[in-house]
Parts: C-alpha cells; sequence; structure tokens
C-alpha cells in the first residue's frame, strides 16, 4: 500500500502576477483544465499502482480552495491535514506519517511524498521509476529521486551520486550539494555523476518515525503532541496551534535524510519540470511556428520566442522577441526570459510597499463557493458570487455596508430579517445596513449573482455572524 503526501504550500512568486499569497502557483490551471495540484493527483490515480487515498498538507488560509479542487475531479476521500503557520518540509511530512500510522494501523506500509507543483510528461517512465523505488525500499529506508540534469541549472539542490545496482536507473546516494553558481553546475553537468533534487522521496513508514525521532526528536515530538489534539472541522484536520509553534523551521532534507547511511536514488527521467518560473513554463508547453506559447486574446506579428498570458485583455505583440508577457485584471508583467530570476524582488518590492497585486487574487474561496472583485470604488464594490449546489452563506450582518443583489443563474434562497423567499433569475433584492440575511442555494445548480456593495467601509471583517454552516461564528 501506498500513501501519496502531496505537500501544497509554498507560495510561488516567480509566477507573479498569477500567483498570489493567497492563490498561489500550485492552484492555478496552467498547462490544461486542470490545477498543478488536481493534475499531480490524476497522475497517481491514472497509474494503476496500490495508491490509497492522498493526504495533502497545505496552509489555513488555502483550505477551501483545495477541498473545492478535490470536489472538481471527484477526490472525496483524500485527507487535508491544516498547518496553521509554515515550519517547512520535515514537520508536515511527520504530521502526515503520524496520521497514516493512526488511521491505517499496518505494516507495510509506504509514503510516497512529493509537491502539488510538479509536472511530469512520462507517465509511464514515472511509473516505473515508483514501482522501482518501492522494490528496493527492502534494503533502504528511504529511497529519493533524483533528476537526470539536461543544463547547468543553479537554482535546484543536487544529489551526488555513484555505483549502480541491478538497474542503470537506481543508485547509492553520496551525498546531497546545496544550489551551486554556474561555473560549478556546468562542473556537475560534464561530471555527470549528479542530478537534480526534485524533493520527491519514498520511505518506509515505520522507518521513517523511528530515524525521525532518532534525527530529529523536536520535530517529531512537537508534532506528536500537535497531532494528538487534532479536532476535525469539516473536512480538514486542525492541528494544535501552541504545540506546533515549539516545532523547528527545517526542511526534510536538512533534518532527516542528509544525515542517514545507505540511501538509494533512482534517476527520474520522465519530463520533470518543477514550474518554477515563467521560463520554465515557456520550455515545456507546445509553441506556435515561431516558438511563442500564447494563451488568451493575443494577436502577434513578427514576433518569436515569447510566452504571453492574457487573462482579461487583448495583447498585440509586433516585432519581440524573448519576452514573457503576464496580464492580469489588476497587474500587466514585461519581462525579458533572461531575467526571470528577478520576478521574486518585484514581489518583495510590492511586499514592503503593501501593495494588494502580491496577496490578492480576484477569486476568492470559501466553503459554499466563491466570489470575484469586478470592479472596486471609493464607496461601492462589484462582485461576482457563486453559491455551490445545496450552500448556504452564514446568517449574518453589516455594520457599514448595504448590499443589492441580482441573481443572473439558479435560484437563490433569501433571509431578510424575520422574511424568507425565492428569487429567480434576473430577480433582485436589497440588504440595508444593519440587517441580517442570508444566502441559500437550495437548486440543483451553481447559483449565481452580481453583488453591488455601498457604503463607508467594504472590507471584509464588516460581519457579524449568527449561524454558519462551517464553524464561523465570531
Amino acid at each position: 500500500m501506498i500513501v501519496p503526501v502531496i505537500l501544497a504550500g509554498g507560495s510561488g512568486t516567480r509566477l507573479w502576477p498569477l500567483s498570489r499569497s493567497s492563490y498561489p502557483k500550485q492552484f492555478l490551471r496552467l498547462l490544461n483544465q486542470y490545477s498543478l495540484l488536481q493534475n499531480t493527483i490524476l497522475r497517481l490515480k491514472n497509474l494503476d499502482l496500490p495508491f490509497v487515498a492522498p493526504i495533502i498538507i497545505c496552509g489555513e488560509e488555502h483550505r477551501f480552495i483545495v477541498a473545492e479542487q478535490l470536489r472538481e475531479i471527484n477526490i472525496h476521500e483524500a485527507d487535508i491535514i491544516l498547518e496553521p503557520f509554515g515550519r517547512n518540509t520535515a514537520p508536515a511530512i511527520t504530521l502526515a506519517a503520524l496520521h497514516t500510522q493512526k488511521k491505517y494501523q499496518q505494516k507495510d506500509i509506504r509514503l510516497f511524498v512529493l509537491s502539488a507543483d510538479h509536472e511530469i510528461q512520462n507517465h509511464s517512465a514515472f511509473k516505473s521509476s515508483i514501482e522501482l523505488a518501492y522494490e528496493h525500499l527492502n534494503i533502504t529506508p528511504i529511497v529519493v529521486f533524483g533528476i537526470k540534469p539536461t543544463y547547468p541549472e543553479t537554482g535546484y539542490g543536487y544529489i551526488k551520486y555513484s555505483s549502480s545496482l541491478d538497474s542503470k536507473t537506481i543508485y547509492h546516494v553520496d551525498s546531497f550539494v546545496e544550489k551551486p553558481d554556474l561555473k560549478t553546475a556546468e562542473e556537475y553537468l560534464r561530471a555527470d555523476q549528479y542530478a537534480w533534487n526534485s524533493g520527491m522521496f519514498m520511505f518506509d513508514l515505520f522507518a521513517f518515525l523511528k530515524l525521525i525521532g532518532q534525527f530529529a526528536n523536536e520535530v517529531k515530538k512537537s508534532c506528536l503532541n500537535a497531532y494528538d489534539k487534532a479536532k476535525a472541522d469539516l473536512d480538514f484536520i486542525r492541528i494544535s496551534i501552541d504545540d506546533f509553534k515549539q516545532c523547528p523551521n527545517i526542511s526534510i532534507d536538512y533534518a532527516l535524510i542528509e544525515k542517514v547511511d545507505d540511501l538509494l536514488m533512482v534517476q527520474l527521467d520522465a519530463g520533470w519540470s518543477d514550474i518554477g518560473s515563467w521560463s520554465a513554463l515557456w520550455d515545456i508547453q507546445e509553441k506556435d511556428i515561431n516558438q511563442n506559447v500564447i494563451q488568451g486574446d493575443v494577436i502577434q506579428l513578427l514576433s518569436q520566442n515569447n510566452l504571453v498570458y492574457a487573462q482579461d485583455k487583448l495583447v498585440s505583440l509586433l516585432g519581440v522577441e524573448n519576452l514573457i508577457i503576464v496580464e492580469t485584471k489588476d497587474a500587466l508583467l514585461i519581462a525579458n526570459k533572461t531575467h526571470m530570476q528577478h520576478v521574486k524582488d518585484i514581489v518583495q518590492i510590492l511586499k514592503n510597499n503593501q501593495r494588494s497585486e502580491v496577496l490578492v487574487h480576484h477569486e476568492a474561496f470559501r466553503p459554499w463557493g466563491k466570489y470575484e472583485c469586478i470592479d472596486v470604488g471609493s464607496r461601492y464594490q462589484v462582485k461576482r458570487i457563486t453559491v455551490n449546489k445545496g450552500e448556504k452563506l452564514s446568517l449574518q450582518l453589516h455594520h457599514h455596508r448595504a448590499e443589492h443583489w441580482i441573481v443572473v443563474k439558479g435560484t437563490a434562497k433569501v433571509r431578510k430579517g424575520e422574511n424568507t423567499f425565492l428569487l429567480s433569475e434576473n430577480e433582485s433584492t436589497y440588504i440595508s445596513i444593519g440587517e441580517i440575511h442570508s444566502l441559500e442555494n437550495p437548486g440543483c445548480i451553481s447559483l449565481e449573482l452580481i453583488e453591488i456593495q455601498t457604503g463607508s467601509y467594504l472590507s471584509e471583517d464588516d460581519i457579524q455572524r449568527f449561524e454558519d454552516l462551517y464553524g464561523r461564528i465570531q
């Protein structure tokens, strides 16, 4: 039995402006109709291996995005463990191991750890590598997955390996190497004894719990205390905040893997990419005759080797090359492909200036559905609200704003004061300041409405809840 552990944290700053802290890259639909997280789950599901339901580790602020994306692909048995704040990969994986031990209570359990934001193009080769790692866990507690380098990458850690076993794709690990400078990376490429560290690995559950206690006991101790006090909340597992605060902030590489002897490495040659930048996305995407990658409403003439992502407006190119152009509703990035490593510096400037463009995505997910901000003024705000079938917003009031609702699709069940009534398409109602109200979708299709807010204060914290299906009473 193999339990997939999918790490869905991180901010993906190098894919700004599409990736935001409230909606990072693992939840974006960059390659097809599915997000990177959804592609990761579906890829495993289609491999015909003894996988059980995955464990997803994510941050508190992304819980509803994860739950909704799992629902979209009909994954209903996954366990979602919420981290109240980031403590790096060692605590996240330890929490998953403790949960697996409690849930299954049996021997011969393998955990396969992988990131939510990687792309694998050759699924057959990926399956063979997983099978090879599984077979060799009888002689080593941990198998890491290394990627055969194709160019001198300075943004990855490396694995130095030697002496192949019974296969030309599984080796003994000699050491782990930090991210190199360009000259060193070129030497690694020529030496043919180094692999990119993918961050994926497979381990025997009980061997892992023993080793993490041996080499990083503070991590195991604090995670054990935090997990022992965990509480179920809807689709989520909430751990103890106070106990998790005591956990060291450390990666699994530093905490454990680099300290274990007799590790093996499977060399993965399956079209792997961590999609760590817009340039990396250009590398793996299908290109037109001029080597352009185009998404959205784009016209190009005499232009080549560009990536253009147009989300909201027409983008026209004329006589340009080697550019990354990303257009969203509130931001525009134009950059030379050779300078994409500096996108994170722009993000830092935005953070220093407390700009909302680094934090907020135009879509915000809630347990009942989502909303999208369409327009904002000094005393008004317009949102498109989608309520999933059978879901209900809390019974609430606002102290500083009034709301006007217009139904554009489906049927709304509205409570306003002491009155409850239905609204159909093209019908509307008005909620005055201080009026108790709630909104519900009693139908079989999604409810969509336009909400126009007016008032002196329009922030999301102007809400007083009285009843809530999702336990968010203030």
